[in-house]
């Protein structure tokens, strides 16, 4: 069942290889919960899945965690309606847990620049790190999809590249002439790297391993950066991308525009950033108006 599921997900819906893998975690998770309990999918009735929510909570989990797993659950609830192994789906009444709205760490242009000025450019490992952060930053990217990125998603003389998102949905982002300074750099360096056989296409490569480089090193390298220029937010790759959207908003980009180049499939996923520039705007005529 769980298989027929996977591939469902897989095939049908078309969802990236990390949703699938988060949805297999989560389904899972809520399958061991049943054998525990000595139940069958199928017998599920809602008061199993409340008790189920509730034992989640009780781990200690995040409501936010919890709600996801939960979204894992309803989703595999429906392939089983739609597959024919239930007639009817329990999860119709299930609800998440309330999660108020958390603004997104954001880095300013200053301490951007004072992380990549901590890079030591005469390594080519650090200069490669230094494209990349230009790249997070000046195209928003999640850093899934810069890992992923390959040279044949690059229209440079155009101005663009072409990200492949979440569900394999693609989106053509326009890139900044620095930036495609940066990666022509990046090249000449990238050029002593003979990738191993399959990973020729990726633009990103580890000097040592020749594959394109995971998610983990990236969030490794953005932390010790972080460290060395004495920024003691808490950040990852992910805020460069939150970065980017709070610096268009409050340059006075629109929002429709900024969920296009995000690639957010609704605007509500985008709109979290106007409580960002609210508060910034807040915080600018507490300092500059005269009435304040």
């Amino acid at each position: 069942m769980l298989t027929h599921y996977l591939n469902y997900i897989s095939l049908e819906r078309g969802l990236s290889d990390n949703t699938r893998q988060a949805y297999d975690h989560d389904v899972r998770l809520f399958l061991d919960y049943l054998a525990d309990e000595g139940l069958r999918p199928e017998k599920v009735n809602l008061d199993h899945l409340h008790r189920f929510a509730w034992q989640l909570h009780d781990m200690g989990i995040a409501p936010r965690s919890v709600a996801r797993v939960l979204s894992g659950v309803r989703s595999f609830y429906h392939f089983l309606l739609v597959d024919g192994y239930i007639e009817a789906d329990p999860t119709e009444l299930l609800e998440s847990p309330k999660i108020g709205k958390h603004l997104p760490e954001v880095l300013s242009a200053e301490e951007i620049a004072a992380l990549e000025a901590t890079m030591d450019l005469s390594l080519p490992e650090e200069r490669r790190d230094h494209c990349i952060v230009e790249l997070l930053y000046s195209c928003g990217l999640r850093v899934s999809e810069l890992c992923a990125l390959t040279l044949s998603d690059l229209y440079l003389e155009e101005g663009f590249i072409r990200v492949t998102g979440k569900g394999s949905k693609q989106r053509l982002v326009p890139i900044a002439d620095t930036t495609i300074q940066e990666l022509h750099r990046w090249f000449n360096d990238r050029a002593d790297i003979t990738p191993k056989p399959g990973e020729e296409d990726y633009v990103f490569l580890s000097h040592r391993r020749r594959s394109h480089l995971s998610r983990i090193t990236v969030f490794h390298n953005i932390k010790v950066y972080a460290s060395r220029a004495g920024i003691t937010k808490n950040i990852s790759p992910h805020t460069f991308r939150h970065s980017f959207a709070t610096h268009l908003l409050e340059g006075g980009a629109n929002l429709r525009a900024i969920q296009a180049m995000l690639g957010h499939e609704s605007i509500a996923t985008t709109e979290i950033y106007t409580h960002i520039d609210r508060q910034y705007l807040r915080e600018q005529i507490l300092t500059h108006f005269p009435r304040a």
